[in-house]
Order: structure tokens, then sequence, then C-alpha cells
């Protein structure tokens, strides 16, 4: 028998029979899923500090679990300084049980850590899915304060099946994002 997260049951359990009635689906397969978190950093200064794609990748490889890898600039911007193929950014793609285990980890524990916390606001991309921007890598227990060199943000996206906003909304307030109590038509 494999190991399955306690959110991956919790879907299967209770979400799923959730989002059914309130959708009115007639099969399991019209529910919609999360496909993928894609975790992404953008490193602006990584143009001067070459240390910092190396520290990011780490501080990325601890909080999710997987290897995260730095993304190169497509172009050259002599304005910034930038030039075609330097590594810009950092970004991991997560999937199935990982991913569950991380969003378990984000909506249990990193969150409830942000100072002055109101709820995240309900700003879908028109499809169903949702960017999350975090300000301070430090919220995430993996993090050691004592060694962080820079405070860096990061976006938290969450693809899902979902055909509409109101669905992707549903789905992730099931799984236990606290959204902010907007009145949504």
């Amino acid at each position: 028998m494999s190991y399955v997260t306690t959110l991956r049951k919790q879907y299967n359990d209770e979400i799923i029979p959730n989002l059914k009635k309130e959708f009115s689906y007639t099969s399991i397969m019209q529910v919609p899923k999360l496909e993928k978190i894609v975790i992404n950093q953008g490193l602006g200064q990584a143009i001067t500090d070459k240390k910092l794609i190396d520290i990011a990748i780490n501080e990325l490889t601890a909080i999710t679990g997987q290897k995260a890898v730095s993304t190169v600039s497509k172009k050259d911007i002599s304005n910034f300084k930038l030039r075609k193929k330097m590594p810009i950014g950092v970004r991991v793609t997560l999937r199935r049980e990982n991913m569950y285990e991380f969003l378990e980890r984000l909506v249990k524990v990193a969150i409830p850590r942000i100072r002055d916390f109101r709820g995240v606001g309900f700003k879908f991309d028109g499809s169903g899915n949702y960017t999350l921007g975090i300000t301070e890598q430090i919220i995430f227990p993996e993090i050691e304060i004592d060694k962080i060199s820079k405070i860096l943000g990061m976006n938290i996206t969450f693809v899902t099946s979902a055909k509409t906003d109101k669905e992707g909304y549903a789905l992730l307030r099931e799984f236990g994002l606290p959204f902010k109590n907007i009145k949504r038509n």
C-alpha cells in the first residue's frame, strides 16, 4: 500500500462530494482538481550578486522538498544590464503527493505565521487558476532566520482543472486556503 497524504485523503473523502453537491455535477470526473503548484522567485538582484541564485535554490529546495531550478533571461536588456541566458530567478513545480504535502504545510503552518494577516485576496486568472504572492520566505519553518542574507518573496501558483474562477475558488476554499470574506456574485 502506498502513502497517501492527509490532504489527498480529505480531497477524495470530503471535497469531491462537497463540490459535486455545490455545482450539481453528475460525474466525479467533472469535479475540479489541483493539477500542480508552481513556486517562482524572480531575483533581479542576481545580476550583480551571483551567489543569490544558489542561496535561493537551496532555500526553495528546503521549503518544497524538491530540487529547484534556476530560470534564465530570454533576451538582452541593456537598461537592466541583463544579458541573454543570465540566471534571474528560481522555480519549482510540485505535483501529486509533494504538491499536497506543500499545500498542507502552507495552509496549516506558513500562512498563520504571516504578520497582520487578514486573508488572501480573490484574484483568479479567469480559468480557475490562482497566484498567491508571499513577501517573505521566513514564514516557512524550514528557513533558519539566522542564516538568511536577504528577505526574498515568491509567487505560488495553484493550477487547477476548474473551468471558471468560481469553481477554482470553491476548490481552494475547500482545501483550506484562507480567503478574505468578500461578497461575490
